[in-house]
């Protein structure tokens, strides 16, 4: 505590020494010779501590010996600048309106919007100095975002597109940035956002004009993925990991369960006639009339009992608000008009198959409409994608519906931790296709947009083939469990431990053996919130943290 260090670098003998509140250590390393010639950068590496440098700007606690000379008094012949600061210049001190202290960037503008909101709550219990905030998104006149700009702003929370955008034209300054929000950084990765990340970070100053590093916050649920992890040794220096959640699991307030769709046993798809839902086109080309016993015979089967099943589940469970998982978007737009062919879509109001869609194409005014009136109860069922709900906040949902699994055994977990919140029961479907399906997978320039090449991505097409079961297999491998099958009437049966449940409404007290089982290991739970509360409080005030990578529920 309180020491001073002092380190000695002999360029002419390749020595490297250290002293001790004056006193010589003695040699601590010799510089090898292949980098004898090559520049030697000052580093720290400590956790949990502070340091004051000293280059030679102050005088010396304990003045160097034996011709040693301050870094800050070397000639300019022995100094070359640092790279580490990317293209960036240290922080200017003179202010700039359009230069904000914090970044936070989102993948998708529900999630801005949803972010800013929570600022100005948070906002409030600050008053000198007062936080200004801006949202920079698409779909909003960029003349009023530039306005507010002009008015100065600390903190800017934004979609990589807009923020791009303002930042390349010089209209948004990241000169005076000292924290780098990146949430739901898998998101903003897997919609290829990776370059964009590199060009800001690489903007923004790496060291403060007070001296403190760029703070650097990554957010996500799946923190551990392989993506995380290298952009955070990329841009992160020692970055500390603070994981809210620990390893996957289920919680008990969720249920969850798989309905096989196999179209060999169910001939429902065959007596349907043209009275189903529309499929994706992927077998235009195809024929799978029935009788075919071809691959993509089976595979279309699969596309239309996936509807038929997702109908009949709302019935059975008699669902008055779930979320509805697709894999696509023209996935979610045929399940609507599906919808809407049983009476209900986004105009019926109470109506048993009311819905809105939430996905990429639809317009920023029509998403911002259709997540506030699910929200407010106006429609019963949010058919979106795993990107459109990423990260969004909506309480007390019982049920989720899986149409098809999805390819991150992550975001299995994600989807159904939809339900269960705030110790309300919640149940899961998830639709499983025993055989391969044929889907789009697309890996032109137009990434869909008016595509219809049908061949599979090997072939130079952008299809591939689906399979659920092997998914499915990964999902039970990755939460160690097996999860339980209903037939195809999804009849799902009572919990013997819970009793009878009703979806969306909190657990019952008592649960017989449940309460007694609480009551044995209160005392201890209790014991161990007290220390877990120490811990934090003592982890919060150990100093500052310059890089934290957070996973999220």
């Amino acid at each position: 505590m309180h020491d001073t260090i002092g380190c000695y670098l002999d360029i002419d003998k390749g020595h490297v020494k250290f002293s001790k509140n004056g006193k010589d250590l003695g040699l601590a390393f010799e510089i090898p010779s292949h980098i004898k010639n090559q520049a030697l950068f000052p580093a720290c590496v400590l956790k949990n501590a502070e340091l004051k440098f000293n280059f030679g700007e102050e005088e010396f606690k304990f003045p160097p010996k034996d011709g040693f000379v301050a870094l800050s008094k070397a000639p300019d012949s022995y100094v070359v600048k640092s790279q580490h600061t990317g293209n960036a210049q240290v922080a200017q001190t003179k202010f700039l309106p359009n230069a904000p202290k914090a970044l936070i960037v989102e993948p998708s503008r529900e999630l801005a919007e949803q972010t800013l909101n929570n600022v100005k709550q948070f906002k409030k219990y600050i008053e000198n100095p007062k936080l200004r905030e801006l949202l920079i998104i698409g779909g909003v006149a960029a003349r009023d975002q530039l306005s507010v700009l002009d008015n100065g702003v600390d903190i800017v929370v934004g979609t990589p597109g807009r923020l791009d955008d303002l930042v390349s034209t010089g209209k948004l300054n990241l000169s005076q940035v000292r924290f780098l929000v990146l949430d739901e950084a898998d998101g903003l990765l897997s919609q290829g956002y990776s370059d964009f990340i590199n060009r800001i970070h690489n903007q923004i100053p790496q060291i403060t004009s007070d001296g403190k590093r760029l703070q650097v916050i990554v957010c996500s649920a799946t923190l551990h993925s392989f993506d995380v992890k290298k952009l955070s040794e990329k841009i992160m220096h020692f970055p500390t990991w603070v994981d809210l959640k620990g390893e996957d699991s289920v919680p008990d307030t969720v249920h969850h369960v798989v309905v096989p769709v196999n179209p060999k046993t169910d001939r429902l798809w065959e007596r349907l006639g043209k009275n189903h839902i529309r499929t994706d086109e992927v077998h235009a080309k195809d024929n799978t009339r029935p009788g075919a016993n071809s691959p993509e015979m089976w595979s279309e089967a699969i596309k239309i009992l996936k509807g038929e099943y997702a109908v009949r589940a709302i019935k059975e469970h008699k669902m008055d608000q779930a979320i509805i998982f697709c894999r696509t978007k023209i996935d979610c737009d045929n399940l609507e008009q599906y919808f809407m062919q049983q009476g209900g879509g986004p105009d019926k109001k109470g109506h048993q198959f009311s819905c809105v869609c939430l996905h990429g194409d639809r317009k920023p005014h029509e998403r911002k409409q259709n997540l506030e009136r699910f929200k407010k109860g106006d429609v019963r069922f949010l058919i979106c994608t795993d990107v459109a709900a990423r990260g969004i906040d909506i309480h007390g949902v019982p049920y989720v519906i899986n149409v098809t699994l999805p390819d991150e055994k992550q975001n299995y977990v994600h989807r159904i931790g939809r339900v269960g919140r705030a110790e309300r029961m919640g149940l899961a479907i998830s639709l499983v296709a025993t055989e391969k399906e044929k889907v789009w997978y697309h890996v032109c320039s137009s990434r869909g947009k008016g595509c219809y090449n049908t061949r599979l991505k090997e072939d130079g097409g952008c299809t591939i083939w689906y399979n659920e079961m092997q998914l499915l297999s990964e999902i039970e491998e990755h939460l160690n469990c097996t999860i339980s099958q209903v037939e195809p009437d999804i009849k799902v049966p009572v919990d013997e431990f819970d009793g009878k449940v009703t979806y969306g409404q909190k657990r019952a007290a008592g649960g017989g053996n449940y309460k007694g089982h609480v009551d044995i290991l209160a005392p201890t739970v209790q014991e161990l919130a007290a220390l877990e509360k120490e811990a934090q409080t003592s982890f919060l005030h150990l100093g500052y943290l310059p890089n934290q990578l957070f996973r999220t529920f």
